[in-house]
C-alpha cells in the first residue's frame, strides 16, 4: 500500500480530532522519554547533549503539532467557541516561548508534557481543566 493510500485510510477511519490526538501523543511521548534527563540536570554540556541526542527533534515536532493547531485555530471554518480558540491560541504562543527557553537551558520539558497531556485528555472528551 502507498503511503497516499495509506494517508487516505487514516483520514477515512479516524476523526480530526483522534488524528491530533495520535500526533500529540507520539510527540508527548518522545518529550516524555527525554524529559526526566534534561529536566534533572544542571549542567549545560550535558543540556546540550540530550538536546542533541533527540530532543531537539522532539521540541521541534512539538512546536511544528502546536503551529498546525494555530493555524486551524486561526482559521474561520473552526467550530470551536471564540474563548476556546483565543485561550488555545495564547497557549501555542507560550508552547512556542517555553520551547526556545528549552532550548537555551532556562526551562525545563516538563511544563510542555504537562500541557500537552491536558489537551490530549480534552482531545479524548473529558472537559478542559484549568492548566497549571
Amino acid at each position: 500500500m502507498g503511503i497516499a493510500a495509506y494517508k487516505r485510510t487514516i483520514s477515512e477511519t479516524e476523526s480530526p480530532r483522534q488524528i491530533e490526538r495520535r500526533v500529540l501523543s507520539r510527540v508527548t511521548s518522545e518529550l516524555e522519554r527525554l524529559a526526566s534527563d534534561y529536566d534533572s540536570t544542571e549542567q549545560g554540556l550535558e543540556k546540550l547533549g540530550i538536546l542533541a541526542n533527540g530532543l531537539r527533534d522532539a521540541l521541534w515536532q512539538n512546536q511544528r503539532v502546536w503551529q498546525a493547531f494555530q493555524r486551524d485555530l486561526s482559521s474561520e471554518g473552526n467550530s470551536l467557541s471564540p474563548d476556546l480558540r483565543a485561550g488555545l491560541i495564547s497557549l501555542s504562543f507560550w508552547v512556542d516561548t517555553h520551547t526556545r527557553g528549552v532550548m537555551k537551558g532556562q526551562n525545563k520539558v516538563g511544563p510542555l508534557v504537562n500541557i500537552n497531556r491536558t489537551i490530549i485528555r480534552a482531545l479524548d472528551g473529558n472537559t478542559l481543566q484549568v492548566m497549571e
